[in-house]
């Protein structure tokens, strides 16, 4: 037995494994926060532990479509503590950030567990969180989620959508240009992931964009007074309990000159977005009709954070009251690549971050151990 009274192993008597911090997600918010606590002095697997639901290294990249390439994808922050080097931009984006992943993995010894499905997070005994997967229940004092958005993507009802003949999907479940070869296509979205498809599908198809408001392009270079102004837009909404945008809703969209181009050859031409979908296609209020064999829901995804619903975080604005990655309810509890953080180098100041915070909360508590104590030493 140990001073937690766990078995040798780090299980109490009722087999539920204690640790100091549970890592729910090992996407680049998750690996950042691992790669910290291991800097602080802590063991994987046996002072934290991350948890990742996915079968592989590369957390939501892993799942895009082979024909978005390195060098089309946003680009990707490396971790912190490891260079991603040199990557063939032809190659599948989901290769080359799965491969980096893994190496970091390695590198730092993360000991990432997976596939383990975190079901609930619930108050547990002695003032810590009780976490509960589908292969068995883990007992911490704090909680880094870094969860993103990818598990839940979002889609709008329009009235009329169950009687659609043809195709629904949404970007999550695009898979490639070929299926849609000689089609009409309808991407409706004006996020980043639209325009991508449109450019893509515009070879093999036919491509309608539908947008909510007009999208904005930027010729501008997106530098970081320009994202330090988009990100504490986004921090003030969940300071005060808000839903989160996405950055890049804040920013705009970059007028690079493959954009550019599509604009000139007609790819990139909004139209108002219809106001009920039909049988054939979709039908404006004013009596204007469109048919199409596929309707493509470019509307992005929302915060997946259902598993800890049992703590009651959100506030009545709908979302979650964070200040700094912290939940203001609970300061056990931090969220990164949530808001703010929802960027490949803002989930690394935020993995940064939340390992900071959790040396002071536990700093103002009786250590437990040597290895609890040595959280005052991250920096």
């Amino acid at each position: 037995m140990n001073d937690l009274g766990d078995a040798a192993d780090g299980r109490d008597v009722s087999g539920v494994r204690n640790v100091r911090t549970v890592v729910v997600g090992a996407g680049q918010a998750g690996l950042s926060a691992g790669y910290f606590l291991r800097r602080a002095g802590l063991r994987s697997g046996t002072d934290f532990v991350v948890l990742d639901h996915s079968p592989g290294a590369g957390g939501a990249w892993q799942f895009r479509w082979p024909s978005l390439t390195y060098g089309k994808a946003h680009r990707v922050h490396e971790l912190p503590g490891m260079p991603l080097g040199d990557a063939d931009p032809d190659r599948p984006s989901a290769e080359v950030v799965g491969e980096y992943f893994a190496r970091y993995e390695r590198e730092f010894d993360l000991n990432v567990r997976r596939p383990v499905d975190v079901t609930a997070v619930r108050e547990g005994a002695a003032g810590r969180l009780r976490v509960e997967t589908d292969t068995g229940a883990w007992s911490t004092r704090t909680l880094i989620n870094a969860t993103g958005t990818w598990d839940r993507p979002f889609l709008p009802y329009y009235p009329g959508q169950e009687t659609f003949l043809g195709r629904q999907l949404h970007t999550a479940e695009y898979r490639g240009s070929a299926e849609f070869a000689g089609k009409h296509v309808l991407v409706v979205g004006g996020g980043t992931s639209a325009v991508q498809l449109l450019m893509e599908l515009a070879e093999v198809a036919r491509t309608t964009w539908l947008t909510r408001r007009p999208p904005v392009f930027h010729s501008a270079p997106f530098d970081q007074e320009w994202g330090r102004s988009a990100v504490a837009l986004v921090e003030d909404r969940v300071r005060r309990g808000l839903p989160p945008q996405s950055v890049v809703s804040v920013t705009g969209l970059a007028a690079t000159d493959a954009i550019r181009d599509a604009q000139a050859r007609g790819v990139l031409r909004p139209e108002p977005v219809f106001d009920r979908i039909t049988p054939h296609g979709v039908a404006w209020s004013d009596g204007r009709a469109l048919d199409a064999d596929v309707i493509l829901w470019a509307t992005g995804f929302r915060a997946a954070l259902d598993h800890l619903a049992p703590l009651k975080l959100r506030e009545p604005g709908g979302g979650v009251r964070l200040d700094g990655s912290r939940v203001v309810k609970d300061p056990r509890i931090h969220l990164v690549g949530y808001g703010p953080s929802a960027s490949t180098i803002g989930a690394n100041r935020a993995g940064r971050s939340a390992v900071r915070e959790i040396r002071a909360f536990l700093a103002n508590r009786t250590a437990e151990s040597p290895s609890e104590r040595s959280l005052e030493r991250v920096h």
